[in-house]
């Protein structure tokens, strides 16, 4: 009786457990029976969905970081887990320790509004927008120098970038992404190490995209110098390229910030180059002619003693030859960052920069000093009521005749307009170059069409001058040996060669202008006019010869050394200046300027030398054809009113183009030499 007693105490022990296996097995059934329904109990299968759970802005990061902060957390890229997987960790540690470290997760991801995420949403974080707003919040005034405003600025020079243009192949893409180049969840500041921005991480950064340019890149004397032994001041990607404002380097303005980015380092040479052709041109901004690249390659740049460096002595021809298509062996001796400073290295430019500036010091002194005394001794006798012109009421001669002396034939007038025109267009265009960093060669260069333009106007006009001088030596020489065979008389008063008579003149005119005697009077040429003539003899050979080795450098190149042209580079520039400056002062003061001529003379436009100026300026002359009985045969009537009003017009336009050129001339000066 005991043991039934016993068994049925523990039915109800056993009628439990059998119901717990049978509830564990009819929830792991793929089929729940009816009667598990009625009671209850549901399939694996059908388990109630997790409930998501909305985000906002207050949701915190470490509610992301439960799923994000898994080492080895990715997922899919394809419709089954065999696919390739997109990494999804996210290392909070790292991350913490970023310029990003305080924001929130949903402060950039945005388009997330639940957890777990919803499918077939397209993720998108917009780092523009997000800086953007950002700055608004910050800014209070318009301040250039004010950080959020920095910001903003570069916000806008990345969407106007190639980077923030769409990508070709993906429309949907931008060429590259804020985060492709400062790192997603990774964002330093640019002075650490670790920031993918850091500037000895710059070139692996870009070489991300850029794989060719980095492998060239890191070849090269930049880039050993950044990767073997760490160097900050050696050039990176964004020292050439900009960092956030990066263009095509096939365009105009980029190309120019790169050469000039290469003067950010290389200051000497830089300098140096804006002394040749190639670096006036380019700081005018063209880009015909070559710059810093263009010589010693884009990324594989070597030092100059390197065999594999476009500009060693063994390649320099083939270089040079890139442009100069028939290039000779004088190229490679051609200095392109010869400098007048060292004398060790470039004794030819020192001293004949040297001897040029001795010139230029020596002509200015005497013919300035000349010209100071003159002006005041005439004006000082003007004041006591010696007046060498006497001048009507109208402006004009005060001679009652009105009679006038020819003194130049049409001839001489039309050579002179003509070569007064290609001299100022010589100096409009060449100082235009010689000057380029000035402020009105670019406005100047842009008028005339640009540099390549510029340079033909340049070469028509030196031909011009070239024209008009062999043609009036011609003309000359046809006179003294044919038409006044046996008769010229070389050292004679019609003759413009100086004689020992112009020295005493000279001399005369001296101790006048100290009150120490009479005024001079003069024969047909005076000592100033000689040299006014003979001065374009010596401009023309100095000028014109160096300017020539420099339009044709293949055939000079053929049997001189390289040297010469920066020679010829040096005089051709300072010699043009001191033409330009002597004719606009010094000239225009013999022959317009000085107290008895202002405001001008156009005895060169008509030809017709008052009677009266006559006998006041050539009073050897006026005698000597009074005692020989010929001055008959010069005497002429008055220019007509048309000629007179024509010739005073074209005047004051020739003197005020005059004027206006020394004006940019000596401002380009100053520009260049002194500041």
């Amino acid at each position: 009786m005991k043991l039934p007693r016993i068994i049925l105490g523990k039915i109800p022990l056993l009628l439990l457990a059998g119901f717990f296996c049978f509830y564990n097995t009819a929830i792991q059934a793929e089929d729940t029976p009816w009667w598990a329904k009625i009671i209850g109990v549901k399939s694996s299968t059908e388990a109630a969905p997790i409930e998501p759970m909305l985000v906002t802005e207050d949701t915190k990061n470490s509610e992301c970081i439960e799923c994000h902060g898994v080492e080895g957390f990715a997922v899919p890229t394809g419709k089954t887990g065999e696919s390739r997987k997109r990494p999804l960790h996210v290392d909070s540690d790292i991350f913490n320790a970023t310029v990003h470290g305080e924001e929130r997760c949903v402060a950039c991801h945005k388009d997330i509004e639940q957890m777990p995420h919803k499918l077939e949403v397209k993720r998108s974080v917009d780092c523009i927008e997000c800086h953007k707003e950002q700055a608004q919040k910050q800014l209070r005034k318009a301040d250039a120098d004010n950080p959020v405003q920095k910001a903003v600025q570069k916000a806008t020079h990345y969407l106007a970038s190639v980077h923030g243009q769409k990508r070709e192949d993906d429309p949907s893409r931008m060429n590259a992404n804020c985060w492709e180049c400062h790192g997603k969840h990774n964002v330093f500041p640019m002075d650490d190490p670790n920031a993918q921005t850091y500037r000895l991480s710059t070139p692996r950064t870009c070489g991300q995209c850029h794989e060719d340019q980095l492998k060239e890149y890191n070849q090269s004397t930049h880039g050993a110098a950044v990767k073997r032994y760490g160097k900050r001041e050696a050039a990176v990607c964004s020292d050439c390229h900009g960092a956030h404002k990066i263009a095509s380097p096939e365009e105009d303005p980029v190309k120019l910030a790169i050469t000039e980015s290469c003067g950010g380092c290389h200051e000497e040479e830089y300098e140096s180059y804006h002394e040749t052709y190639h670096g006036q041109v380019t700081n005018l901004g063209y880009t015909h002619t070559a710059k810093c690249f263009d010589c010693h390659k884009y990324h594989d740049t070597q030092k100059v003693d390197d065999v594999k460096s476009m500009v060693h002595k063994d390649n320099r021809l083939e270089t040079c030859q890139t442009c100069h298509e028939h290039a000779t062996a004088g190229f490679v001796t051609f200095e392109p960052h010869g400098n007048s400073h060292d004398f060790e290295r470039f004794p030819q430019i020192w001293i004949v920069s040297k001897f040029m500036i001795a010139l230029l010091a020596g002509v200015f002194l005497v013919f300035w000093t000349h010209s100071a005394l003159w002006f005041y001794r005439e004006y000082r006798e003007r004041q006591t009521g010696h007046v060498h012109v006497r001048l009507g009421e109208n402006g004009e001669p005060a001679e009652e005749e009105c009679q006038y002396v020819e003194r130049f034939t049409w001839s001489w007038r039309l050579a002179h307009l003509v070569l007064a025109i290609a001299v100022m267009v010589l100096v409009l265009t060449g100082t235009a170059v010689l000057y380029s960093d000035s402020f009105w060669a670019p406005f100047v260069m842009k008028m005339l069409g640009g540099a390549k333009i510029a340079a033909i106007i340049h070469r028509v006009a030196a031909v011009t001058f070239a024209v008009i001088f062999f043609g009036h030596l011609a003309a000359a020489f046809y006179k003294i040996f044919f038409v006044l065979r046996g008769k010229f008389r070389w050292f004679g008063p019609y003759s413009l060669i100086p004689n020992f008579q112009d020295m005493w003149d000279f001399f005369a005119m001296m101790k006048w202008f100290f009150g120490k005697g009479p005024r001079p009077v003069f024969d047909h040429w005076a000592y100033w006019e000689k040299f006014d003539y003979w001065a374009p003899f010596w401009g023309m050979f100095i000028i014109g010869i160096s300017g020539l080795m420099l339009w044709i450098p293949n055939i000079f190149a053929m049997f001189l050394p390289g040297w010469v042209f920066n020679v010829a580079t040096i005089v051709h520039g300072e010699e043009a200046f001191l033409a330009a400056v002597f004719l606009f002062t010094v000239h225009f003061f013999n022959c317009h300027f000085r107290p008895d001529k202002l405001p001008q003379d156009t005895i060169m436009f008509t030809g017709r030398m008052p009677l009266s100026e006559f006998k006041e300026e050539r009073e050897i002359e006026y005698k000597r054809l009074v005692e020989e009985g010929t001055l008959e045969k010069y005497l002429v009537g008055a220019p007509s009113w048309r000629m007179a009003r024509y010739s005073k017009v074209l005047g004051f336009i020739l003197i005020g183009v005059g004027l206006t050129l020394l004006f940019l001339v000596l401002q380009g000066f100053v520009v260049h030499v002194i500041l």
